[in-house]
């Protein structure tokens, strides 16, 4: 089963705070969106491999540690991922970029891929998949299905915000994706936004209507 992993950090539920306020305007709304990115970013890199290596200080020889070469790559679902990607880059520079992007079926209302672009070297990569917002989960369920469907093996899911609903959805359809949030929600309402929410996330990163 996924493992739900819920950042309390204060300056991370400082940030959101004013991320949710209807009164924060586009600038203001996409910096900070950025800045929890990061902040999310140094969280789910905790367990990221390393090995000791000799280097010299300006005193003495001494053994120390550095990231042991796993390549990582960050993968927003268009549009409002895009609004993480920097932030998570800050912490980890030589990342690749992959980018999926999704539509919601009319008829349907089920989610369908119209682009997907990712690094040559798919099942060599540790993915994060970036998304404001977790609702029914549908996208970010597609977006897994397709980075699997490529050969990736091994997948992060990173937002801002998550409904029960979203959560639970990957957790039944892709037990083996952890799942990294700075707020776990209410709910749903009758229109799948989550309540209480930030809106439309992509809208308000864009300056859209």
């Amino acid at each position: 089963m996924s493992k739900v992993y819920v950042f309390d950090h204060p300056l991370i539920q400082h940030k959101l705070t004013y991320i949710r306020d209807k009164n924060t305007g586009t600038k203001e709304f996409r910096e900070l969106v950025d800045e929890v990115a990061t902040l999310m970013a140094f969280e789910i890199t905790r367990d990221m491999p390393v090995e000791e290596i000799e280097i010299e200080t300006p005193v003495t020889v001494a053994k120390t540690k550095v990231l042991s070469g796993k390549k990582i790559a960050i993968v927003p679902i268009l549009r409002a991922g895009i609004g993480m990607v920097d932030g998570v880059l800050k912490l980890i520079p030589a990342a690749k970029v992959g980018h999926i992007g999704l539509y919601r079926d009319p008829e349907t209302l089920k989610p369908v891929e119209y682009y997907a672009k990712l690094p040559a070297d798919v099942e060599e990569r540790d993915f994060i998949i970036v998304d404001p917002m977790l609702a029914t989960g549908g996208s970010a369920v597609e977006a897994i299905n397709s980075l699997k469907k490529r050969g990736a093996k091994s997948i992060k899911f990173m937002c801002l915000i998550a409904a029960p609903e979203g959560v639970k959805e990957i957790q039944e359809q892709h037990p083996d994706v952890d799942i990294y949030i700075a707020a776990l929600d209410e709910k749903l309402n009758d229109h799948g936004y989550i309540v209480p929410g930030l809106g439309d996330a992509g809208d308000r990163l864009f300056g859209t209507k």
